[in-house]
């Protein structure tokens, strides 16, 4: 079965990280967010990826290339017009197969072999108390979706759709996705995947929901570094780690290569490879490779790779190759 992974777009309330790198390979604990959701679809016996690309896609590809031996496909956005264009712009790939479609920063934890051996379409959903910022949608007595609405100002349900979609027959999207395009129908400017599924339930397809309730978000600063803990106290709040005059505070995540001293370190925090932390307390923090951190103290943070900083307690958004001397 083929996956469709967009993964186009800039990641502009992650800046300055994205600035220099796709959102998706930002670190979410031990690697980058998209090596989360590959290791996840392959476990779950999807064995084709397509990759929607496009702002920085050449290090998103060298990335997949070099770490993953499934067969990969690379598909270039030129325009960012919604995740329905998007997915449009692989619709070579949609033939009368089933398809899985899942967003390039949404990290999940559910059992999809159900899922993808439904009889009918289905999508993921959870709910949540502010849907806002995502689709919502909406089910009749028998739990199928009879409407589908998209980042309502006012929500009419509390079920948001949360990024996975499977689709039975990958050839009746395409052909909802090109009545979007042909008939140029947009939502805030842009060609929606959910009005392309709208379309699919007013022409008489039967599509349902499953629930996700491990399903972390990796959108903005304050959700990564809230996703990095919920990973960490998953994965690695076991781990032992030996430094001298050193504390560890678990659940930490520290590469072998890192280099700590006279330091408390935790809980929450991923210290990357050929990093150099002295005289530092640190916490539900995500440090960058070759990072220098000398006598702070920091919490809440995100420091990129090869950034330096010396000096006292601050909450730092810091990017790449960036250098702070705090007096």
């Amino acid at each position: 079965m083929k996956a469709i992974i967009p993964v186009a777009g800039f990641g502009t309330r992650m800046r300055p990280h994205t600035l220099t790198h796709p959102k998706v390979l930002l670190p979410v604990a031990d690697r980058p967010m998209i090596a989360h959701i590959v290791d996840k679809i392959i476990a779950d016996g999807i064995d084709e990826l397509v990759f929607v690309v496009g702002y920085l896609g050449d290090k998103v590809e060298e990335f997949i290339r070099q770490n993953y031996q499934v067969k990969a496909s690379f598909v270039e956005q030129k325009e960012f017009l919604g995740l329905g264009h998007a997915i449009y712009t692989a619709r070579d790939f949609l033939g009368d197969e089933p398809i899985f479609i899942v967003l390039g920063d949404t990290i999940y934890d559910v059992e999809l072999k159900p899922t993808l051996k439904n009889k009918t379409s289905s999508l993921g959903v959870k709910t949540i108390d502010d849907p806002r910022r995502f689709g919502i949608a909406v089910l009749d007595e028998k739990g199928f979706i009879t409407k589908l609405v998209e980042k309502p100002k006012k929500p009419v349900s509390n079920l948001a759709l949360v990024g996975l979609y499977f689709f039975k027959n990958g050839t009746t999207l395409k052909k909802a996705l090109a009545q979007l395009i042909e008939k140029n129908i947009r939502t805030k400017n842009e060609y929606q995947l959910t009005d392309a599924i709208q379309l699919m339930i007013d022409q008489g397809e039967k599509i349902s929901t499953f629930n996700l309730t491990g399903w972390y978000d990796c959108g903005k600063p304050e959700t990564l570094l809230e996703t990095t803990g919920i990973i960490l106290q998953r994965d690695f709040s076991r781990k032992k780690y030996k430094y001298e005059n050193v504390i560890i505070n678990q659940p930490v995540y520290i590469h072998e290569n890192a280099a700590i001293e006279n330091s408390i370190i935790g809980p929450n925090v991923t210290v990357a490879e050929n990093t150099h932390i002295s005289d530092c307390i640190i916490s539900n923090s995500i440090i960058g490779p070759g990072v220098k951190l000398k006598k702070i103290k920091i919490t809440d943070s995100i420091i990129g790779s090869h950034a330096s900083v010396t000096g006292k307690s601050k909450s730092l958004n810091l990017g790449d190759y960036s250098e702070i001397l705090i007096d």
